[in-house]
This record gives C-alpha cells, structure tokens and sequence, in this order.
C-alpha cells in the first residue's frame, strides 16, 4: 500500500513539472480510487466483446480530496457502473436499487465479493452509529480504503439491508430487524432477501426446484456462469452464492458429489 501511494505521489509531480515531456498517461487498473485519483478521464471497459461501457471526466483539481462529496460520488459512479447499480442511459438510476434488482440477472448484476460475516458486520457498525454514517469518514476509522468497504456496501444494498446515495449510508428496516434477529431469525431475514434480490442466488433455486429431486450438479451452474465470466469469476461467483446459500438454510454444496442440493425445509 505504502509503495503503491509513493508511486502515485512520484507520477502526480512528474506530471504536474515543467521538464516532464509527455502529453498523456494511460494506466490501467483495477483500483477505482486509484483511477479518480489520478485521471483526467476515466473509461470503464466491459468484458465479452470487451468494449467500453462508461466514460468520466473528473474535473477536480490536483491535488484531490479522497472525502471531498465530488470524489466520493465519482468512485461511487465508477462502482456502480461495474455492478450494474448505476446505468450510463439513465433509464435505471443507481439510487433506485430496487428496480436494478427487479431486471438483473446473474451476469450483469454479479454477486459483490462479501460474506455474510463481512455483511453482518458492516450493518452492526452501522446500527452502533444510530443507523446513519458517511462512507469516506467510516473507511477512514477503520482504517480502510473505500474501495475496501464498497463490495460489503453493494453487497448490502442488494440484500435491501441499507441505502446507499451520495456517500451516505442508511440502516433499512429489514437491516435493522436483521441486526437485532436471533441466529434462526437472521438467517430466515437473510434467505428472503437473497432469494428474492440477489439474481444467482434466485436463479440457483429456481434451477434446483425444477429438478427431479432437488438436486443438479455444480458444473451446470458454473457453465452457465462462464457464458458472461471467465473460469475464476464463475468459480468465484458461484463460491459466494454457495456461502449465501448455506447461511440462509436456502441450498449447500457437497464438493464430494459435486452436487448443489436445495435445503427441504426452505419454502422461500
């Protein structure tokens, strides 16, 4: 991390000197923070045709204040982009989760790389904090990168357990009821929420329901994933939806049989 902030110091006063010679700087990266940090312009690419699929321009002078409400707003455009929360064309606003989640499907709405435990966590901190906090002054108690908490942020609003506008967070009242619920509680709250907003999930039960006896290999679900991912983010993909599964007494996995089974006792 340290190297990495002192790389980016070294390129901002190389850049911003008289005797630099170049007139532009293409970097590529994965960090979202990173690219409004440093760009002047930044293009998102999508994969399969790869193409772009968003452009920015970041206006804000060097050099940039990561808990400024322009910066915040700007990487949280960029997150939205890559997630499917936030649509270029407008016609799905990314403050309007709900209607996202009423038209994804798995592949241009994946899972966010979050735990149930990761999840639990982020809402207990944020019921501690009265319901309401500021994403940028959070990241900085933890001592985290936003870039860090986004996935656990997404991964929360798309279980309808917090809002998300403008760098601000907010404690839903499905958050709050799953925050206080007994371990049975929160895990029938979790499973009715990922069976009914989160599209892999939804599509596995639907899947597993369709089936003779409540069973399909995983390879089935894997192939399918691999249409609109590559072979370690369908695997990854499908390892997320597996631990939702499991915490939400929805479906498991048993790698001996490799077969996905869905739970008898789920009526969700």
């Amino acid at each position: 991390v340290l190297t990495a902030e002192n790389l980016r110091n070294e390129l901002i006063d190389l850049w911003t000197g008289s005797d630099f010679p170049t007139k532009s700087i293409c970097i590529v990266t994965h960090n979202i923070e990173e690219a409004v940090l440093l760009a002047d312009r930044v293009v998102v690419l999508g994969s399969k045709p790869g193409r772009i699929i968003h452009e920015a321009r970041v206006p804000m002078p060097r050099p940039r204040d990561r808990e400024s409400p322009q910066f915040v707003s700007l990487v949280d455009e960029m997150y939205g982009v890559l997630t499917g929360r936030f649509d270029p064309n407008g016609s799905v606003p990314a403050s309007e989760p709900n209607a996202v989640a009423a038209e994804a499907t798995p592949v241009n709405r994946p899972l966010p790389a979050a735990s149930v435990g990761g999840i639990a966590g982020l809402i207990e901190i944020l019921v501690a904090q009265g319901g309401d906090a500021d994403l940028p002054d959070l990241a900085t108690t933890l001592n985290f990168e936003i870039d860090d908490l986004l996935p656990l942020v997404d991964a929360a609003v798309l279980l309808g357990l917090m809002e998300a506008r403008d760098g601000d967070l907010h404690i839903t009242e499905v958050g709050t009821r799953f925050d206080g619920a007994s371990i049975q509680d929160s895990k029938e709250i979790f499973a009715t929420q990922a069976s009914t907003r989160a599209p892999l999930v939804r599509t596995i039960i639907r899947a597993l329901r369709s089936s003779a006896d409540g069973k399909l290999r995983a390879g089935f679900f894997l192939d399918l994933l691999s249409r609109g991912f590559g072979t370690a983010d369908a695997e990854r993909q499908f390892a997320i939806a597996v631990d939702w599964g499991r915490y939400g007494e929805m479906f498991d996995y048993d790698s001996d049989s490799d077969q996905v089974s869905l739970d008898p006792a789920f009526k969700g």
